[in-house]
């Protein structure tokens, strides 16, 4: 594997364009693609979409002329898709067009790709480099890949608490007290911003009682993530299978404590992200304790965000 600088600069690009796909794609991965002609960038495009053109499509698409295609280099970060979806083939269209060399992220896990896509490419005459920052690669799009490896949604826990760890004051439905305000304004922002990037938010049956949560996306630019409760009558497990069925990608559980926990004590979870904020309650139901690798600790307005992921799915 051949990692020169600029084949590392130009993968950076395509990762760069496919970001701006975020909490639009799913169940389709993040994907960016740059044409290089004479270390010269001459066409670029990202995935915008579900159901619209793939980056390679409308990279090409982008190339005023196209006799320059014949002596380009096509980068991606992901393998280019083989079969008939939403859209024909991108690995087709790329041997139509007589792209001599393509570099690659990594493979696609999906099973109707999942190297195929690449061997359409070699067969074709065209030459093939895959592995360039594929760890970073594979970061970007690591709810896709969970979605397509482990046939389930990725699952993020969020919760926000006290400095003495209590998520909220004892509460009944006829006390009628308030859940006790943890977030700031740019922390309120940036769990809009997490909303608008995960397909479901998953609630516990208390929490929809108390306070039935409109769980949408109010402060930030995306779509809203679909609301879902807990079915009593099936496992985590069964209804995880069912979320994979209904090509739930991400599922964000914000709540309560009880559900929370439930994921944890299944090791049903991927990512955890805590709002700790700078005041105690003294009391109140407290709050599950973190697992797994702590991997970003960040000072925030009045709080302290708390980020780690699970080391037996990294």
């Amino acid at each position: 594997m051949n990692q020169t600088d600029n084949t590392i600069r130009y993968m950076r690009r395509c990762l760069q364009l496919a970001n701006y796909g975020r909490g639009f794609t799913a169940p389709n991965p993040m994907v960016g693609a740059v044409i290089v002609h004479n270390d010269r960038i001459i066409g670029e495009g990202f995935h915008a979409g579900y159901g619209g053109p793939h980056a390679e499509v409308k990279a090409i698409a982008s190339v005023k002329d196209e006799a320059l295609l014949k002596n380009s280099t096509l980068y991606v970060n992901l393998e280019p898709c083989a079969h008939y979806g939403k859209t024909p083939p991108c690995a087709d269209l790329i041997c139509k067009t007589n792209i001599p060399r393509v570099v690659i992220g990594h493979e696609d896990p999906f099973p109707e790709v999942m190297g195929k896509g690449i061997k359409k490419l070699q067969d074709a005459g065209i030459e093939t480099l895959c592995g360039i920052l594929e760890e970073e690669c594979r970061e970007l799009n690591k709810r896709f890949l969970t979605f397509s490896l482990l046939h389930r949604p990725y699952i993020l826990l969020k919760w926000a608490q006290s400095s003495d760890g209590f998520m909220d004051r004892r509460r009944n439905e006829n006390d009628g007290k308030a859940p006790v305000k943890f977030s700031g304004a740019f922390t309120q922002i940036m769990v809009h911003k997490i909303r608008a990037e995960v397909s479901a938010i998953m609630v516990g049956t208390r929490t929809l009682r108390l306070d039935n949560p409109a769980l949408n996306v109010r402060y930030w630019n995306g779509n809203n993530p679909e609301r879902i409760t807990v079915d009593g009558k099936q496992s985590l497990q069964q209804q995880m299978r069912t979320l994979y069925e209904k090509k739930i990608q991400s599922l964000m559980v914000e709540g309560g404590a009880q559900l929370i926990q439930s994921f944890l004590n299944e090791n049903l979870w991927d990512e955890i992200q805590i709002e700790a904020a700078a005041f105690p309650l003294s009391d109140g139901i407290a709050a599950p304790s973190p697992k797994g690798i702590l991997v970003n600790v960040q000072k925030c307005e009045n709080s302290t965000l708390f980020h780690f992921k699970n080391s037996c799915n990294s």
